[in-house]
Order: C-alpha cells, then structure tokens, then sequence
C-alpha cells in the first residue's frame, strides 16, 4: 500500500473577541482554515475599528452571535498563495474583511490590492468608511465638479465623504451639530463652508441650495431641516445606522420631488477602484493608531465620539497570543 496523504489541520490563530452583550473584547484562540487553491492567506497589520464594531460587540443590532470577534477593515501582506491563485504573489500589499486577528485566509476574489503609495495603516478605514462614502456619490451622480454636496456628521465617515466629494470636483458643506468642528471641516480637509444645523440663521440662509446630502450620523437626528437645504429634485442618502426609527413627515419629500435614500458599502469591484481613485488622489483618512490591549479603551471612547477621526489597530507589532 503506499503512504496515506499527510492530514490537513486547520491552522491555529488567535485575536480579541466579546463573549457577550457587555462587548468586554479579550484575547481569543480559535482556528482559520487550511489555505486552499485559490485562497490568499495574509499577515494582519493593521485593522480599523468601525462603529459597526462597537453596535456588534453589544449586540445593538440584535443579531450578534458570540464571540464575536469583530473587525472589517483588514489590511497586511501576502504569506502564503493557493496553487491556483492569479491575481496575488508572497509579499503583496492587500486588504480584505475578517477580524481582530494575527492572520486570515480568503478566496482571492475578496482580496484588494493597496497601492504603494497608501500607508497601510491610514488604508485600512478606506474598506469601510472609504467605500461607504465614495459608492452612494458615484451612484448617486454626486461624483461631478461643481455639484453642491452637504455632509452631516465629521467623523470616521463624514471626514472621508468630504474628501472624497472634493476630490471629485464637488462644493461642500459640512453640516454639523458641533461649531467647534467648523476650523478643522474648512482648514483641515478643505471643505468650502459649515453649517451648525441647530443655528436657525444659518440653516435658512442655505434653504434651496444643495443637491445632495451623504448623511451619516449614527444617531436620531431631524430629517426635516435637512430637506429644507435641498434643491428640487434633491437626495439625502443615509449611511449611518441609528438604532432607533427616524420621524420622516412625507410632505416636505412631495414638495420638490424629494428622495431620501440608503446606501451600504459596495461591490468588489467598486471597492478596488474606490482603493485605487485613493490612491491617485492621496485620500487618506485621518487615524490614531493604538495597540491591541488599548482596544477597549477605544471602544469606550468611539462611543462618546472622542477620536479624530478612526482608530486603526496595530496588530502587526502589539498583538500578542493569548
């Protein structure tokens, strides 16, 4: 009889998850599978933290399975290529969605290629945050110069919406509850004016003037007054995710042929060409690396809106087995 083949293990791994709704992350030992013909496995370096981390770690969503260990912005290099893999080779820079983890294994099909010039670290929030602005202005049509663009909310979202709105040519208005923000949304990432939406001066002077709105506020707010700053024939997408049901009274949508929209992230492709049009144009969001015992921290922090403007893990250098 010949030799039986060598049996394939699943490889070891190990991260920081929640064991329940408290979403108190620790470290977690756990297995990723073996790597496959077409699979990419990779080095995790850096990994953002979304606030869809913090809504699932405590179950805010109410479809959280535990543990949980979250993460979505995942960048680091090639390890390891399945035999039948086209597209990546040891040592590429890539990005993919998986985890508070050491390492992963994907099919390569879900796996982005990070250009050169992109500091990993500062890339990673662009799988998330990145992709969820830059797809609602293309689909939307807000992509072309000189459309009138409001953005509400400056954080992890809203800062990168701006930039990527001014890079397509777009004049924007950042529309914020907090007047202290104004400096930083026109000196900093170059917006060309600012609302303080409670100011009722400020936002009657705008009335009429906007054709779209990306609105990514992640907690009840009004609808209404941000109606009243569109033009005719104006949309409001939503990418943030309140919790709670937001009032939505039909008539001021009747009057000027009014759309209030949703967008999620976006498709493989369009994130490739998102990841790409940063590249060319040097879109970077603004980050504060932290080490991976700092994360829940962070996470405390994030949920009170203290972070200019998103947390990437250093999991290359500070994550350590359990």
């Amino acid at each position: 009889m010949g030799k039986a083949p060598e049996e394939e293990h699943p490889v070891k791994a190990f991260g920081w998850a929640a064991r329940d709704p408290s979403g108190v992350l620790s470290p977690f030992n756990f297995s990723r599978r073996i790597t496959e013909d077409k699979d990419v496995r990779l080095k995790i370096l850096y990994c953002g933290i979304c606030h869809s981390d913090l809504h699932s770690v405590k179950n805010e969503w109410e479809n959280s399975t535990y543990p949980i260990l979250p993460g979505h912005e995942v960048v680091g290099v090639v390890t390891e290529v399945g035999s039948k893999v086209q597209k990546y080779k040891v040592g590429d820079r890539v990005g993919t969605y998986g985890g508070y983890s050491d390492h992963m294994v994907a099919n390569e099909r879900y796996v982005f290629r990070i250009p050169d010039n992109l500091p990993l670290d500062a890339a990673a929030p662009l799988l998330c945050a990145g992709i969820t602005t830059y797809s609602p202005l293309k689909y939307f049509g807000l992509d072309k110069a000189g459309m009138k663009v409001g953005v509400v909310g400056l954080g992890g979202l809203g800062h990168v919406a701006v930039k990527f709105a001014k890079a397509f040519g777009a004049i924007v208005t950042v529309i914020s509850t907090s007047p202290h923000k104004k400096k930083e949304a026109v000196e900093q990432l170059g917006a060309d004016s600012f609302l303080v939406s409670s100011n009722p001066d400020e936002m009657q002077a705008a009335m009429g003037t906007l054709d779209g709105i990306i609105d990514t506020v992640s907690a009840a707010h009004a609808l209404v007054p941000l109606l009243s700053l569109l033009k005719s024939h104006g949309k409001i997408i939503m990418v943030g995710a309140p919790e709670m049901p937001l009032e939505l009274p039909v008539f001021p949508l009747i009057m000027g042929r009014k759309i209030i929209a949703g967008s999620g992230i976006g498709g493989m492709k369009e994130t490739q060409e998102m990841i790409d049009f940063a590249g060319k144009h040097n879109i970077m969001p603004e980050i504060e690396v932290i080490p991976m015992d700092y994360v829940n921290t962070a996470m405390e922090r994030l949920a009170r809106g203290d972070v200019k403007y998103r947390f990437v893990l250093d999991v290359g250098n500070t994550l350590k087995a359990a």
